[in-house]
């Protein structure tokens, strides 16, 4: 049986072309990178057009906005220039996040009486189960109440943790690291990040076992987020590495508590069933250039002198360009 992902990048552009449907890829901004026949029909209309925002009324541009920032799969209808005249249409409309903090962007024309009533009638389904689900929740006991609101809590708690480490997990940390950035951007304030990867751990899983390798993990995740003064926070960013927000706090602070971190690492003796272990870290810093960065340019750097620091010999820091 063949999927999706059994068609070249040639026969997908051939199968899109073929769907009525206008199809566009953008990025987390709205910007037009690739788009089908169907979408560039309605697109002549507005030549000047880079960003999916410009197709919209400027109410539903910065709604969309919202939409493209929280990262979500969504569903709604709404008015788009998908035709060849400058009228816009009433569109079905879904946007749908892919790799590499992009999105598909479709949007479908509702071209009946009988297509509207059919998106009037599921949205009334959606708002007639919230309903339901508000005025069932009234009526349950109170101890019962209390129960929902200790799972719901604990299922909040599930979906921001790194299982392993309990720490903010990847996209809980990336999270935060967006709202920094926007923040630092606002009031024109300093932030830093800190990117700190285990040296030589693939060596460790391999000569001790997996299971030694995740207490290890643990034993420096506890390292690096009591070693962290408040309001930076760590989170585990994937594998051995580790993301370090640090905010209104230069390169030259991040470049203190790398060297503090490094120290404090390679001084404790990690104990994993019959084995007793020393580690080392290597951590890449960047701070924010106001104007210039972007949350995920800010990573890149940090990532990049961290790769430094690796070649550099491991054990040590190195400030980002």
């Amino acid at each position: 049986m063949y999927s999706l992902t059994d068609l070249s990048k040639r026969d997908l552009e051939v199968l899109f072309d073929h769907i009525q449907a206008a199809i566009a890829l953008v990025d987390r901004d709205g910007n037009l990178i690739s788009w089908n026949s169907a979408f560039d029909i309605g697109k002549r209309q507005f030549p000047n057009a880079n960003n999916l925002k410009d197709l919209f009324l400027q109410k539903d541009a910065d709604a969309l906005h919202l939409k493209l920032r929280e990262g979500e799969k969504e569903h709604w209808a709404g008015e788009f220039a998908i035709t060849e005249t400058d009228a816009a249409s009433l569109c079905d409309f879904w946007l749908v996040p892919t790799v590499h903090d992009h999105f598909i962007f479709i949007a479908e024309r509702i071209e009946s009486e009988a297509d509207a009533e059919k998106m009037v009638e599921k949205l009334r389904k959606q708002v007639d189960l919230y309903r339901v689900e508000s005025e069932f929740s009234k009526k349950l006991a109170r101890n019962k109440q209390i129960e929902m609101e200790a799972v719901l809590a604990q299922a909040e708690e599930v979906a921001h943790v790194d299982p392993l480490t309990f720490l903010p997990n990847r996209r809980t940390i990336i999270k935060d690291l967006q709202s920094e950035v926007m923040r630092a951007e606002r009031y024109r304030s300093l932030f830093s990040i800190s990117v700190v990867d285990i040296d030589n751990f693939k060596s460790i899983n391999d000569n001790y076992g997996h299971p030694v390798g995740d207490e290890i993990l643990r034993q420096v995740a506890i390292q690096l987020r009591d070693g962290i003064r408040h309001p930076d926070v760590v989170g585990r960013y994937g594998g051995e590495e580790f993301i370090i927000l640090l905010p209104n706090s230069d390169k030259n602070a991040a470049a203190e508590q790398a060297a503090r971190l490094c120290r404090s690492i390679r001084d404790e003796v990690m104990h994993s069933r019959e084995y007793s272990l020393q580690v080392t870290i290597s951590i890449g810093i960047a701070q924010f250039r106001l104007g210039e960065d972007s949350w995920h340019s800010l990573l890149k750097r940090a990532d990049n002198a961290m790769f430094e620091a690796k070649s550099g010999g491991r054990d040590r820091w190195v400030v980002g360009d």
